[in-house]
């Protein structure tokens, strides 16, 4: 892993943490015990994310690569930044980190699958279309380092030590918080050079893509009538893909194609803007309802 990663990796096993100090067992018996919501979640995702934007590459007269990238971001399942997202925008925290996990295993076989079958069914990204190979240990052991052992230290945190839980719980938010505003501006500085007006088109399609996975996680949830904490959930998660999975096979697949990078790259940063600014005005509308 380069310098970056690593760092980044640790800015995201912190937020994880700060998420579990207010997360405990009984949460996640009640989604075992309701399962439903976490299956509602996954449906957007691996379901119609990737049919609607498969649809959207037949419409649209785009060059082969950035049709290629949409499908490819499509394909992936969420991160865990959409964990944090959720659990700031005061949604259902538990079902969002257990959609998160299932997607995560799920997508070593979905994530190939979707985007093979629409690549091959896409005239203009057919000759595109490569053998994509998914290294799962490494997948694995990224959820593990990223998600699962930040969890269960910040769970058991919890509980064994609640005195200072609750010293700790609310700055280590606003640092956790601070570290998500960094990343934005950090981002927006990595990719300054890719950032001029040439871009805005693409920009624009970002948009509207990311805008079309968080319209899907919420006409899935309201179909399915679940609760407004379990819709903000599935409305995250719907719209905040793993696009770090998108440019690593990006590199690995298609030697770094620029076309590709940028959009993926691009989606890396909006998806965080519009998930925090989704929370933002959930808080605000609790705040007015006086919750």
């Amino acid at each position: 892993m380069t310098p970056q990663q690593i760092v980044l990796s640790a800015v995201l096993a912190l937020m994880v943490f700060s998420i579990a100090l207010d997360l405990s067992v009984d949460d996640f018996k009640r989604v075992m015990r309701a399962p439903g919501p976490v299956a509602i979640g996954l449906i957007p995702q691996f379901l119609l994310l990737p049919t609607a934007t498969w649809l959207a590459t037949l419409a649209l007269d785009l060059p082969a690569n950035i049709e290629a990238a949409m499908l490819l971001v499509a394909s992936c399942p969420g991160g865990s930044l959409s964990n944090f997202v959720t659990h700031y925008g005061r949604g259902n925290t538990a079902l969002s980190v257990s959609i998160t996990a299932a997607s995560s295993v799920i997508a070593l076989v979905a994530l190939p699958l979707n985007f093979g079958w629409t690549m091959a069914a896409n005239p203009v990204t057919a000759s595109w279309l490569r053998e994509l190979q998914i290294d799962s240990s490494q997948l694995l052991i990224s959820l593990g380092v990223m998600l699962a052992l930040p969890l269960t230290v910040g769970i058991a945190f919890a509980r064994y030590f609640p005195q200072a839980t609750a010293r700790l719980k609310k700055p280590l938010g606003h640092v956790a918080l601070l570290a998500l505003f960094a990343f934005i501006v950090l981002g927006l500085m990595r990719e300054r050079q890719l950032l001029n007006l040439g871009l805005l088109p693409i920009l624009g399609l970002v948009v509207a893509h990311n805008a079309l996975g968080l319209f899907l996680g919420w006409a899935s949830s309201k179909a399915f009538g679940v609760s407004t904490p379990d819709r903000r959930a599935i409305m995250i998660e719907g719209g905040m893909q793993n696009s770090g999975l998108a440019l690593g096979i990006i590199a690995l697949t298609f030697q770094n194609n620029l076309g590709m990078v940028i959009v993926a790259s691009l989606w890396g940063i909006w998806h965080i803007v519009s998930g925090l600014g989704m929370a933002l005005k959930w808080r605000r509308d609790d705040r007015l309802a006086g919750f």
